[in-house]
C-alpha cells in the first residue's frame, strides 16, 4: 500500500507513553490469560464481560519512555484518514447522509475506554459507547509473528474492520443486535454476533474497493494480504491454536473461510446494501 507522505487523520488520540490502570485493582498476566481462554471457550469478548460486570474505569497515568512505533502510528493515521474519505463519500452517494467521524485511540499497554479496559487481551476493538477505535500498535507485530498475516494491507484491513463496526453503529445495526442479548440463549446470540462481525469484514472490503478507486494506492498483493489477515483471525483457527479443539457454538466472529469470503464480497460489490449478512441462510 502506498501510504507514505499522504494526509493523516486529525481525529486521533495518541495515548502512547501513558499507561492507564483501573483504580482499586490491576490487570495482570493471569487475568489476561483468563480473558483469552474465556473468549475462546465461551464466545464472550473480554470487553463485553467488562462492560456488563465492571464499572467504567477511571485512569491514573504515569510517563513511560515513548515506544518505537512512530512509523506504525503514522501508517494507522493515514489509513484512518482513508476510511474517513471513503465512508464520507459512500454515505453521501448511497445513503444521502453525512458520515460522523469516529476517533482513533493509539495506546501502549492499557487504557480506559467507555466499554471497559483496552489491553493486550482485547486486541483492536471499536467501542460504540464512545465511538472510538482502540489499537495497541504492538498488535500489528503480533499479527505477523503469531498469526502469520504480514504486510501493510493486512494491518489496514484490521483498522477498516473496526471502522466497519462504527458504520454499523451509525446505521443502528449494532443496537439492534445488542437488544437481542437478553432475549436469546448464549448460542443463539453468538450466531448473531458472527453475522455482525462478518458484515464488518464485508464493509472492510467495501472500503478497500473505494480507496483504490479514489486514490489508487494499492500495490499488487495487497488484497491477498487482507484476505490472509481476515482468515488468520477466524474462530476455528484461533480455537484450534489456543485450545486444540473447535467449538462452533462458541464462534463469535466466523470461520477463517467466512471472514475471507465476506471481505471479498465487499470488495467486489462496493455497496453497503450488498452486505446484509443477517438475511442469508448460507454464510
Amino acid at each position: 500500500m502506498r501510504w507514505k507522505g499522504r494526509q493523516t487523520s486529525s481525529n486521533v488520540e495518541d495515548r502512547r507513553g501513558r499507561r492507564g490502570r483501573v483504580v482499586g485493582g490491576t490487570v495482570g498476566i493471569g487475568t489476561i490469560i483468563f480473558f483469552i481462554a474465556y473468549t475462546l471457550l465461551t464466545g464472550e469478548a473480554p470487553t463485553e464481560m467488562l462492560q456488563q460486570n465492571q464499572p467504567v474505569p477511571t485512569e491514573q497515568t504515569q510517563t513511560v519512555p515513548h515506544d518505537q512505533n512512530d512509523e506504525l502510528a503514522e501508517f494507522a493515521k493515514v489509513v484512518f484518514k482513508d476510511t474517513e474519505d471513503v465512508w464520507s463519500k459512500v454515505f453521501k452517494d448511497e445513503l444521502h447522509a453525512r458520515y460522523r467521524y469516529p476517533k482513533l485511540v493509539l495506546y501502549s499497554g492499557s487504557t480506559p475506554a467507555a466499554c471497559g479496559m483496552a489491553n493486550a487481551a482485547t486486541g483492536p476493538f471499536y467501542c460504540p459507547a464512545d465511538e472510538k477505535v482502540y489499537i495497541d500498535l504492538d498488535f500489528f507485530r503480533d499479527l505477523k509473528r503469531k498469526f502469520g498475516a504480514g504486510g501493510d494491507f493486512a494491518m489496514a484491513y484490521i483498522i477498516a474492520h473496526e471502522v466497519g463496526h462504527h458504520v454499523q453503529n451509525l446505521l443502528g445495526i449494532t443496537q439492534q443486535v445488542q437488544q437481542q442479548r437478553r432475549r436469546l440463549s448464549k448460542t443463539a446470540y453468538n450466531k448473531l454476533s458472527v453475522r455482525l462481525e462478518l458484515q464488518a469484514d464485508y464493509l472492510a472490503g467495501v472500503w478497500a474497493r473505494h480507496i483504490e478507486e479514489m486514490k489508487h494506492v494499492l500495490d499488487p498483493g495487497d488484497i491477498q494480504e487482507a484476505i490472509n489477515s481476515a482468515a488468520s483471525v477466524g474462530d476455528d483457527r484461533l480455537q484450534k491454536k489456543y485450545t486444540g479443539r473447535v467449538v462452533p457454538d462458541a464462534f463469535t466472529h466466523g470461520t477463517s473461510k467466512q471472514r475471507a469470503n465476506w471481505f471479498i464480497k465487499g470488495f467486489k460489490n462496493g455497496t453497503i446494501k450488498g452486505g446484509d449478512t443477517f438475511n442469508v441462510t448460507d454464510l
